[in-house]
């Protein structure tokens, strides 16, 4: 007889009985996971598609900055990632000789944040004698809806589905007809959604970072109060840079009538300004979902987390019959464990990396 075991929390379980004689035990394909592409060092670990630890440290010291300042960053990587990559294995509770490969973002990101993690992934790789995986971190915030967690199962998006993939460097919308079949059909052809958040909670004087704060405040908020312009983009593109300039004209103005404008109408004025982003970003996703004939949806990316969002697609996932995938709050902004399972997928194809591989800033899938 013959048994095909795969990964359980107890260890291999049986898959599928076969001819007699013989037990064939189909253990895990281990992958950890690096991510360093920005302000967030992290590493996990994952068996096959399942999640087994996930672990961040995050650099308070870029708030007194009100941005993430590239020096410090990698400076602050050099510290974090032996720590954090230790507790992402103890976490998981596995030795490193039993992993299968690593994988680590190569990009985009800033360069020095990524050298550091690129270099640390290149050297356990070399150490252990196992493959180097390269990840697009655009490309991993998508994979992040195929991660399987065996605590709480998530619906995963049916190819072909379309990814509204927003964050503080990147607004994109994505047709994914595989896991590596990409393409972008909508793009900002200046600045990013998240990117907008940051910089009008900077004008308002709110602390960095700003997105979940201006978040937090327009749930106490009336989204109608202030009106700010929406750009007049042909096709599925976005533009956000006309709409901050409305933002800090407008504040301009309002508070030379009233120094305390802002403190006064803080609620509201985060309200409008998140419901101005919402209403760029879903008009265009809903212009896509008609074009491409496409009810999958998913949402990706920093901004992904915004309750705003989130709460607008279950509306529109009623009135246009969607079906919409939104991911876990711990996969949406910078995090390994979308690193790992991208690394997984490219670890079936046997889809490796050369030591000599460069990391590189600007990149799109």
């Amino acid at each position: 007889m013959v048994l095909l075991l795969c990964f359980s929390p107890d260890g291999p379980v049986p898959l599928s009985r076969g001819g007699p004689g013989t037990l064939i035990y189909r253990m895990p394909v281990y992958i950890l996971g690096i991510e360093s592409s920005c302000d967030d060092t992290a590493a996990a670990v994952i068996a096959d598609d399942v999640i087994l630890s996930n672990v961040t440290a995050n650099q308070d010291i870029h708030a007194s900055f009100g941005g993430v300042v590239p020096e410090l960053a990698s400076r602050a990587h050099q510290q974090n990632i032996i720590p954090v990559i230790h507790a992402a294995l103890q976490k998981a509770n596995i030795g490193k000789n039993q992993l299968s490969a690593v994988a680590y973002t190569r990009g985009p990101g800033l360069l020095g944040s990524l050298l550091v993690g690129a270099s640390f992934s290149k050297a356990i790789a070399m150490g252990l004698n196992i493959p180097l995986i390269e990840v697009n971190h655009l490309q991993a915030h998508i994979l992040a809806h195929f991660i399987r967690n065996l605590e709480k199962s998530n619906p995963v998006p049916a190819f072909p589905f379309l990814c509204l993939t927003v964050s503080g460097g990147h607004t994109q919308i994505v047709i994914v007809k595989d896991h590596f079949d990409m393409h972008i059909i909508g793009q900002t052809i200046d600045d990013a959604a998240g990117e907008t958040f940051d910089k009008a909670a900077k004008i308002m004087g709110l602390t960095y970072p700003g997105g979940p704060i201006v978040d937090n405040l327009a749930r106490e908020g009336n989204p109608t109060r202030f009106f700010f312009s929406k750009p007049n983009i042909p096709g599925l593109d976005f533009s956000f840079s006309g709409l901050k300039t409305s933002i800090l004209y407008f504040l301009r103005d309002q508070l030379r009538k009233d120094e305390n404008f802002i403190e006064k109408n803080k609620a509201d004025l985060c309200a409008s300004i998140q419901q101005t982003i919402l209403d760029i970003l879903l008009l265009r996703l809903e212009k896509a979902a008609l074009q491409t004939g496409i009810r999958e949806i998913a949402i990706a990316g920093g901004v992904s987390a915004n309750s705003g969002l989130r709460s607008r697609l279950d509306a529109l996932k009623q009135d246009k019959g969607w079906n919409v995938y939104i991911p876990p709050l711990a996969y949406t902004t910078d995090n390994a464990a979308m690193v790992a399972i991208t690394g997984y997928f490219k670890y079936l194809k046997k889809d490796f990396a050369s030591q000599s591989d460069a990391p590189y800033a600007r990149s799109n899938l």
